[in-house]
């Protein structure tokens, strides 16, 4: 009788090729709860033109070091022209690119680097307000149609013995500010909340 000790066959199987073995169903989730996903501040993330400020170009020159990580979409803070009152989400000019950032062309170099290396862009979008400098909020103020009902005004309920107005509402806010005979709650006296009521 033979009672050495044989070395087992080692059958090596693929993820999917197990899978298939093992029948087993898998679910499909959608992609963004299945990658990594990286945000990216522009402005302390890597500046490219050595003015002491991170920009698109900065952001483009570390593609490869994102793919590395193992990152699959880049989450962009925002890069749209802005007085940066909110850190650059005081949005002056949805479709736009600050030039502290670079300029539309540094951005389509970024997005194809990014592509090139399987990698997804997602742009931080702010829908729901604007900085004072947005020219909706300026014709808005001035009550040029069509903007006038772009943004939440309201009249003050009176004036105060010195002459200041009276907010409308009890809403606090971080910070309260007046336009003339409106005003608006926001966030910041440079963030202007956008009517979505009509």
């Amino acid at each position: 009788m033979d009672f050495s000790l044989k070395r087992p066959e080692l059958i090596v199987y693929s993820h999917s090729e197990m899978n298939k073995k093992l029948n087993v169903k898998r679910r499909k989730v959608p992609w963004w709860q299945n990658e990594i996903i990286y945000q990216v501040y522009p402005r302390s993330f890597c500046d490219g033109n050595g003015d002491g400020v991170g920009d698109l170009k900065g952001i483009t020159s570390k593609a490869d070091y994102l793919r590395a990580l193992g990152v699959g979409t880049v989450w962009l803070s925002p890069v749209y022209p802005s007085p940066m009152a909110d850190f650059g989400y005081d949005i002056a000019d949805f479709v736009g690119i600050e030039p502290l950032f670079g300029t539309m062309a540094d951005f389509e170099e970024l997005r194809a680097a990014l592509h090139d290396r399987g990698l997804k862009l997602m742009m931080d979008f702010v829908p729901n307000h604007s900085s004072d400098e947005h020219e909706w909020f300026v014709k808005s103020r001035r009550k040029e149609e069509p903007y006038t009902d772009y943004y939440i005004w309201a009249d003050p309920k009176g004036f105060n013995e010195t002459g200041q107005p009276i907010p409308p509402n009890n809403w606090v806010s971080w910070r309260r500010t007046w336009r003339g005979e409106c005003s608006r709650a926001g966030l910041n006296e440079d963030l202007n909340l956008l009517n979505f009521r009509g």
